[in-house]
């Protein structure tokens, strides 16, 4: 008892402690920041020492490239096996700092993009690796925010919808459809609306006009509509799916609860049960859940752009991983990575918001 009393008095002279419980939400916000930062940390040494187990480096890409124009130039076996000598090859790897373990490769990464704001140059384009990401990143934003929006608007009124209509022929129908798409394969569904677009000439098979903005902005936005349809619909049916059964399922779980009966007793409308108290209870799991359906969008408009040649940051993540461009890879991973993560740490707090009964930092 004395051990558990003494404990409890060192505790509550802690400055970390009284912080923490006088203001619980925003020492939690806190804590999430700091996470969010040792995991990006983490991730960061971890792709650095993924690129540097993978066979080969951008110094070998650069040697096949300029063995590759000479065999086309029509130069000879004995020119194109001393392209570069041993000296040059190891030269080039000084330069761009490839002949050090990955940890102090990593570090120094982290030191110029700290301490002097600069993300690098791509090794491959020479391009400020900045610019490459600002010029791709609203593409990718703009589309996955479009498809966030329409997934959670219409995952709404579904989920409620056949919550009220459980059991029915309408309500089997739509959950089997609603497995059948959650199940499909997303690369095959694009491929197939790719395939559909072609055949048929209803749509372009790229998904991004063929003139900049600057041009005619009007016409651009009926463009860009026109192009990112079928790349927006296939989004579209690949998310829809999980989320409305979810807030189906939330729901029919509230509809049961003992506090709905209560309200019925009293004579409270169906419409107003509904929409004014189970309703918002659905909220929580979806705004926890909404952090992973934005990670999923992301991880997903990779193979998106590629297949329909959007100009998206995934495209760029693909052509930086092929050519081994450390910079572009690290610097795309590293931003993504942060907007799932302040996706995740959004949803908490927004989960903390809209439930009152939630008290961080507090007992019972």
């Amino acid at each position: 008892m004395q051990g558990r009393f003494f404990g409890r008095a060192v505790l509550s002279h802690n400055p970390y402690f009284i912080f923490k419980n006088k203001f619980p939400l925003l020492s939690f916000i806190v804590s999430r920041i700091v996470t969010m930062v040792v995991i990006l940390f983490i991730l960061g040494w971890a792709l650095f020492a993924l690129m540097a187990l993978a066979p080969g480096d951008i110094v070998d890409q650069m040697m096949q490239q300029q063995l590759m124009s000479q065999t086309e130039a029509g130069g000879g076996g004995a020119e194109r096996d001393n392209a570069f000598s041993e000296e040059q090859l190891a030269k080039m790897r000084a330069e761009m700092g490839l002949d050090k373990p990955f940890t102090v490769q990593y570090f120094r990464w982290l030191n110029r993009v700290l301490v002097h704001h600069d993300l690098g140059v791509s090794l491959i384009s020479k391009a400020p690796v900045s610019f490459l990401i600002k010029s791709r990143i609203v593409n990718s934003l703009v589309l996955n925010f479009i498809s966030l929006v329409f997934i959670t608007i219409f995952s709404f009124l579904l989920g409620v919808y056949f919550s009220s209509k459980a059991g029915t022929r309408t309500d089997i129908a739509a959950t089997f459809f609603a497995l059948f798409f959650h199940a499909f394969p997303g690369i095959l569904l694009l491929i197939l609306l790719q395939l559909f677009a072609s055949v048929t000439g209803l749509f372009p098979v790229t998904a991004y006009p063929d003139f900049p903005i600057s041009e005619n902005p009007i016409k651009f936005i009926f463009s860009y509509s026109y192009h990112i349809f079928l790349p927006l619909f296939a989004s579209f049916l690949g998310g829809i799916g999980g989320t409305m059964r979810m807030i189906r399922s939330t729901m029919l779980d509230q509809m049961g609860m003992p506090y709905i009966m209560a309200l019925r007793s009293r004579g409270i409308s169906e419409r107003r049960v509904y929409l004014h108290h189970a309703f918002r209870n659905t909220l929580n799991p979806y705004i926890t859940g909404s952090a992973n359906l934005l990670a999923s969008l992301f991880s997903g408009s990779l193979v998106l752009e590629i297949i329909f040649s959007y100009p998206g940051i995934g495209r760029l993540m693909y052509d930086a991983v092929m050519q081994q461009d450390v910079n572009l890879v690290l610097a795309n991973n590293m931003f993504i990575s942060a907007l799932v993560l302040a996706g995740m740490t959004i949803s908490d707090i927004l989960l903390a918001l809209v439930d009152p009964r939630i008290r961080y930092g507090k007992e019972g």
